[in-house]
């Protein structure tokens, strides 16, 4: 059964930090939270490196240089948020 969870007195500079946060991942307050309990407790396991590999490897990265060209694109995106 779920359980409704409160915290209390969290600093301004956190709550703003997870407001923007929330804002960049397109998800609510209570969103972003739940999804940073699932990513820390294990919930979402980890990839492997061979996992990770054939992800990339998915994207159609075959090279650092595409991998390099991809990851810029990506924060390039990011920056524009």
């Amino acid at each position: 059964m779920p359980v409704n969870l409160s915290i209390k007195k969290v600093p301004d500079e956190i709550a703003e930090t997870l407001r923007r946060r929330a804002a960049g991942h397109h998800r609510s307050l209570q969103g972003e939270l739940m999804a940073i309990l699932e990513e820390n407790l294990g919930r979402k396991p980890f990839l492997t490196p061979s996992e990770l590999l054939s992800k990339l490897r998915e994207q159609g990265l075959k090279s650092p240089e595409e991998s390099l060209r991809f990851v810029r694109e990506d924060r390039r995106g990011h920056s524009r948020r």
